[in-house]
């Protein structure tokens, strides 16, 4: 059995993106810029926060959290994001998942300038993944392709199946795999019999943790 080393490539990646923001400098005179917006005080979100404005300081970014108390109204989070869609120095903004009950999601995440959707939540790049075209690609689906391609593993032809199906990982990493020409199941929690599934496909990608239900 092979083991994927997953945190042996993320160096590897972090590193190539660290020598990237350093010639973006030398030819913009500023460093990439990337703002969160966290609302609340969810344990799990804080310390998703914390790590990305970590990996944010090794590779040489500027990084701004606009944290937010769990009342707040929508109206309030989308002139923030408005306010960082105008800002020249803001190249990507995250919005931390999930939002209060009481946020449309839906609507917050479309408000994000596309060219800023460094999540590939919006519309947009959901549509261009689809269709195969370039666009951003939310992270673990694209982290898994890239380890499978590390691993020189090529899913052309071959039968995958994705358990889960949710708008963050489920259906871009089947939409990657589409793409990549491999004959793909999806798996969700309506799917009758999902041993049985499983058992069709010899190579499965498997859902990574997801805050949107399938």
């Amino acid at each position: 059995m092979q083991i994927l080393d997953g945190k042996a490539l993320a160096q590897k990646i972090e590193e190539k993106v660290s020598s990237g923001a350093k010639e973006f400098k030398s030819l913009t005179g500023r460093v990439p810029g990337l703002a969160v917006i966290l609302v609340g005080h969810d344990p799990a979100s804080q310390a998703y926060v914390g790590m990305k404005k970590k990996a944010c300081d090794r590779a040489g970014f500027y990084s701004v959290t606009h944290e937010m108390p769990d009342d707040i109204s929508q109206d309030a989070i989308i002139k923030t994001i408005e306010m960082m869609n105008q800002n020249p120095n803001i190249d990507g903004i995250l919005i931390q998942l999930p939002l209060p009950s009481h946020i449309d999601t839906t609507k917050i995440l479309e408000v994000v300038a596309p060219t800023k959707d460094v999540d590939g939540f919006h519309p947009y790049n959901v549509g261009r993944l689809t269709t195969g075209l370039d666009g951003f690609v939310p992270c673990t689906p694209l982290g898994v392709m890239e380890l499978l391609a590390e691993y020189n593993i090529d899913v052309k032809g071959k039968n995958c199946c994705v358990v889960g199906a949710s708008n963050i990982v489920g259906k871009p990493m089947a939409s990657l795999l589409l793409n990549a020409n491999a004959t793909v199941e999806v798996c969700h929690i309506f799917t009758d019999d999902l041993k049985k599934t499983h058992a069709r496909s010899r190579h499965y990608p498997r859902r990574c943790r997801s805050y949107q239900s399938d």
